[in-house]
Formats: structure tokens, C-alpha cells, sequence
């Protein structure tokens, strides 16, 4: 996947689409992406590879 967006960027997308996401689901420490992840996955009822799918598809706005 071709990055093109800043994380910051695609946090403030993904908060625009979904309200309920706030900046505390974004959080994770160094090397704790895959359980902020797992987060976002419950939160949003996605499954892992939706996820995936969704930031891909902001790369492309």
C-alpha cells in the first residue's frame, strides 16, 4: 500500500466518518500499533482486513 497520508490526516478522516472515534482511540505506545488496531477493529466492528481496506481507501482522497 502506497502511504500519501500523514497519520494525522488520516486520524482526523477517519474521526470525520466515524463520531464515534476520539483521540484516545488513536493512542498506542511504540510497538503497540497492532492493540490500538485490535481497538479500532472492536470499536468500529471491522474485521482486521476492513481495516486494512479502510486505510487504503483514504489514500485514495
Amino acid at each position: 500500500m502506497n502511504i500519501t497520508r500523514s497519520w494525522r490526516e488520516q486520524k482526523v478522516m477517519l474521526k470525520q466518518r466515524y463520531s464515534i472515534l476520539n483521540d484516545a482511540d488513536f493512542e498506542f505506545q511504540e510497538g503497540q500499533r497492532e492493540g490500538m488496531l485490535e481497538k479500532l477493529s472492536q470499536k468500529l466492528k471491522k474485521t482486521k482486513d476492513e481495516l486494512q481496506l479502510l486505510f487504503a481507501e483514504l489514500q485514495t482522497y
